[in-house]
Protein backbone atom coordinates (compact mmCIF):
# COMPACT_ATOMS: atom_id res chain seq x y z
CA UNK A 1 0.00 0.00 0.00
CA UNK A 2 1.38 3.38 -1.01
CA UNK A 3 0.97 6.32 1.36
CA UNK A 4 -0.74 9.31 -0.14
CA UNK A 5 1.01 12.65 -0.13
CA UNK A 6 -0.64 15.07 2.30
CA UNK A 7 -3.04 17.38 0.55
CA UNK A 8 -2.34 21.07 0.75
CA UNK A 9 -5.08 23.05 2.40
CA UNK A 10 -6.35 25.34 -0.30
CA UNK A 11 -8.91 28.02 0.44
CA UNK A 12 -11.15 29.83 -2.00
CA UNK A 13 -11.23 33.59 -1.57
CA UNK A 14 -14.35 35.68 -1.91
CA UNK A 15 -13.30 36.54 -5.46
CA UNK A 16 -12.92 32.85 -6.33
CA UNK A 17 -9.11 32.67 -6.23
CA UNK A 18 -7.44 29.61 -4.66
CA UNK A 19 -5.04 30.49 -1.81
CA UNK A 20 -2.50 28.21 -0.14
CA UNK A 21 -2.45 29.48 3.46
CA UNK A 22 0.63 27.45 4.48
CA UNK A 23 2.68 28.92 1.63
CA UNK A 24 1.50 32.43 2.52
CA UNK A 25 2.34 31.87 6.20
CA UNK A 26 5.83 30.56 5.37
CA UNK A 27 6.56 33.50 3.08
CA UNK A 28 5.70 36.08 5.78
CA UNK A 29 7.09 34.47 8.93
CA UNK A 30 9.84 37.11 9.31
CA UNK A 31 7.39 40.04 9.20
CA UNK A 32 6.67 41.75 12.54
CA UNK A 33 3.26 40.75 13.88
CA UNK A 34 0.60 43.34 14.57
CA UNK A 35 0.20 44.06 18.28
CA UNK A 36 2.22 45.08 21.29
CA UNK A 37 4.10 41.83 21.98
CA UNK A 38 7.17 42.63 19.81
CA UNK A 39 7.23 39.28 18.02
CA UNK A 40 7.31 38.27 14.38
CA UNK A 41 4.70 36.06 12.73
CA UNK A 42 6.75 32.96 13.57
CA UNK A 43 6.89 33.74 17.31
CA UNK A 44 10.48 34.98 17.74
CA UNK A 45 10.90 37.85 20.24
CA UNK A 46 12.13 40.97 18.45
CA UNK A 47 14.33 43.76 19.78
CA UNK A 48 15.09 47.22 18.46
CA UNK A 49 15.23 47.46 14.70
CA UNK A 50 13.30 44.19 14.26
CA UNK A 51 16.30 42.00 15.12
CA UNK A 52 15.60 38.60 16.71
CA UNK A 53 16.48 38.59 20.42
CA UNK A 54 15.06 35.20 21.45
CA UNK A 55 14.12 32.41 19.07
CA UNK A 56 10.75 30.70 19.23
CA UNK A 57 12.34 27.38 20.20
CA UNK A 58 13.97 28.96 23.28
CA UNK A 59 10.71 30.61 24.33
CA UNK A 60 8.80 27.33 23.99
CA UNK A 61 11.51 25.34 25.82
CA UNK A 62 11.44 27.80 28.73
CA UNK A 63 7.64 27.59 28.85
CA UNK A 64 7.58 23.80 29.02
CA UNK A 65 10.47 23.47 31.53
CA UNK A 66 8.24 24.50 34.42
CA UNK A 67 5.58 21.86 35.13
CA UNK A 68 2.00 23.01 35.07
CA UNK A 69 0.53 23.72 38.47
CA UNK A 70 3.91 24.52 39.98
CA UNK A 71 4.02 27.78 41.90
CA UNK A 72 6.73 30.21 40.90
CA UNK A 73 9.28 31.39 43.48
CA UNK A 74 8.35 35.05 43.25
CA UNK A 75 4.85 35.68 44.60
CA UNK A 76 2.69 38.30 43.00
CA UNK A 77 0.98 40.30 45.69
CA UNK A 78 -2.24 41.99 44.76
CA UNK A 79 -4.32 43.87 47.30
CA UNK A 80 -7.48 42.06 48.26
CA UNK A 81 -10.55 43.97 47.12
CA UNK A 82 -12.84 45.16 49.87
CA UNK A 83 -16.07 43.16 50.07
CA UNK A 84 -18.89 44.99 48.39
CA UNK A 85 -21.91 45.62 50.51
CA UNK A 86 -25.29 46.37 49.09
CA UNK A 87 -27.25 48.90 51.14
CA UNK A 88 -30.48 47.00 50.63
CA UNK A 89 -29.05 43.75 51.98
CA UNK A 90 -27.28 45.12 55.05
CA UNK A 91 -28.62 43.92 58.34
CA UNK A 92 -28.99 46.73 60.80
CA UNK A 93 -28.27 45.57 64.29
CA UNK A 94 -29.55 47.69 67.11
CA UNK A 95 -27.36 48.44 70.09
CA UNK A 96 -28.22 46.55 73.27
CA UNK A 97 -30.66 48.36 75.52
CA UNK A 98 -28.83 50.03 78.38
CA UNK A 99 -30.54 52.04 81.09
CA UNK A 100 -29.36 55.63 80.87
CA UNK A 101 -28.43 57.37 84.08
CA UNK A 102 -30.21 60.66 84.65
CA UNK A 103 -27.84 63.58 85.07
CA UNK A 104 -27.56 64.91 88.58
CA UNK A 105 -28.93 68.35 89.18
CA UNK A 106 -26.48 70.77 90.65
CA UNK A 107 -27.41 73.08 93.48
CA UNK A 108 -28.78 76.44 92.31
CA UNK A 109 -26.24 79.24 92.26
CA UNK A 110 -26.97 82.11 94.61
CA UNK A 111 -27.87 85.36 92.87
CA UNK A 112 -25.51 88.22 93.46
CA UNK A 113 -27.03 91.66 93.36
CA UNK A 114 -25.27 94.06 91.05
CA UNK A 115 -25.91 97.53 89.74
CA UNK A 116 -28.58 97.91 87.11
CA UNK A 117 -27.14 97.36 83.69
CA UNK A 118 -27.82 99.64 80.79
CA UNK A 119 -27.51 99.37 77.04
CA UNK A 120 -25.67 96.40 75.53
CA UNK A 121 -24.84 94.95 78.94
CA UNK A 122 -28.57 94.76 79.75
CA UNK A 123 -29.35 93.11 76.39
CA UNK A 124 -26.61 90.48 76.81
CA UNK A 125 -27.47 89.80 80.44
CA UNK A 126 -29.51 86.61 79.85
CA UNK A 127 -27.25 85.18 77.17
CA UNK A 128 -24.41 82.97 78.23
Amino acid sequence: MVAKAPRKKMYRSMQGRMIDIEKLRAANEDVQAVGNMNVNARGDVLGTGGKIVTKKETVMQKYYEQPKGMVSDTPVSKPMPAPRRDATKQVIRSAPMVAKATPKKSAPKPKVETKAKKGIDAALDGIE
